[in-house]
């Protein structure tokens, strides 16, 4: 598909973003990698999370892109203020920690996504345009981390099976 075409076939309203970066320079570049496509708006950028809660009472916007280990308040501090007073709003996680604890800790608290930095740029995007439309959005390596955590707390599928025909208990018996 051509950047034309991808462009017309984008949604005409804009996705309003707060961006929530504590390193100046590294916020402007995401900046401009989010409004490159012109279907998304950085409505406003906070340095710290305590400013991305005040922020986000104020702008209202529908996806925060969230750093992890920000000042006065981190992240996940500030992930679930703005959960609790704002639920409808969209967390999507930017960080550089891919340990899978981090990840539990950030989908507890409500985020709809988690990212790290190292993902290549027209990621971003299409993650902030899948968590405002409702959706969870976890990049590849996140996505592997999570897809072995399931493997340790579910099984494997042959040993789900097993479990599964044990516990069955069959229709129309009259044991119920």
């Amino acid at each position: 598909m051509k950047r034309e075409e991808f462009l017309e076939s984008l949604p005409e309203k804009q996705i309003s973003v707060l961006l929530a970066e504590d390193h100046a320079s590294f916020r402007k570049s995401l900046r401009l990698l989010i409004e490159f496509d012109g279907d998304i708006e950085v409505e406003g950028e906070a340095k710290n999370g305590r400013e991305a809660v005040r922020m986000t009472k104020s702008l209202h916007p529908e996806v925060i892109v969230m750093d992890l280990t920000m000042p006065f308040l981190n992240g996940l501090q500030a992930t679930e203020e703005i959960m609790a007073q704002s639920p409808g709003t969209r967390v999507l996680i930017l960080s550089a920690h891919p340990d899978p604890e981090y990840i539990k800790k950030a989908v507890r608290c409500g985020a709809s996504g988690y990212l790290i930095k190292q993902s290549s740029t027209h990621v971003l995007a299409h993650a902030i345009r899948e968590v405002f439309k409702g959706n969870s959005f976890f990049c590849a390596p996140i996505t592997k981390a999570l897809c072995e955590e399931c493997k340790k707390v579910f099984g494997t599928a042959e040993l789900l099976k097993k479990k599964a025909a044990c516990l069955s208990i069959p229709y129309g018996s009259e044991d119920h």
